[in-house]
């Protein structure tokens, strides 16, 4: 499906979600597969299509950071000045989760990580979606390589999820998101990618 402006096309993808619908993506990284955080048997859905072990997290991704920080607490200066200076990008920062974030996104862990990505499709999708945040992990079964184009996506996922939005000409560079956890006292780097902070 192609993205689009229109009020049908809105419309569409809310609904789908709303109803526990499972869609795929580009990233600036790679391609991913997401859901409204906040509906559990989407969340479930994913970690079935993906065959994922369920003590592994899933990610929270949105088109601005301020539209993710209700999810996380205890951010700091320095994690702030980080994001400001990265976001949008290939960085991935884990924080403690608030009350708004389920243990069933988290994997029953007190942290979660969130997400900008730097690509003009997936900032356009969540700009549509209620709520604009986006349960995301990438487009692959376990233990295969992501999805890094259209292709791959559809003849990986198309008879798993529900909507796969089509990247026109925003391909994912196919390098991993830098996982860090910054704090006022130190930054752990816990995954080296594109972003060197």
């Amino acid at each position: 499906m192609k993205i689009s402006d229109t009020k049908e096309f809105s419309e569409k993808i809310n609904s789908v979600l709303k109803n526990g619908g499972v869609i795929s993506f580009v990233t600036d990284t790679v391609w991913g597969i997401g859901c409204l955080p906040d509906n559990k048997s989407a969340v479930d859905k994913i970690y079935s299509i993906k065959q994922r072990d369920l003590n592994k997290p899933l990610i929270l991704m949105s088109d601005k950071a301020e539209h993710l920080m209700p999810y996380v607490q205890n951010t700091g200066q320095k994690a702030k000045e980080v994001m400001r200076k990265n976001f949008p990008g290939a960085l991935t920062l884990i924080f403690d989760r608030s009350e708004k974030t389920p243990l069933f996104i988290t994997a029953n862990k007190d942290t979660v990580g969130v997400r900008v990505p730097d690509n003009r499709i997936f900032k356009h999708l969540c700009e549509i979606i209620d709520g604009h945040v986006l349960a995301t992990t990438s487009a692959n079964i376990s233990g295969e390589p992501p999805a890094l184009d259209y292709k791959t996506a559809h003849s990986t996922l198309s008879d798993l999820v529900d909507i796969i939005i089509e990247d026109e000409d925003d391909a994912a560079a196919g390098e991993p998101s830098t996982v860090a956890i910054v704090s006022d006292f130190q930054t752990l780097i816990l995954r080296q990618g594109k972003v060197k902070i």
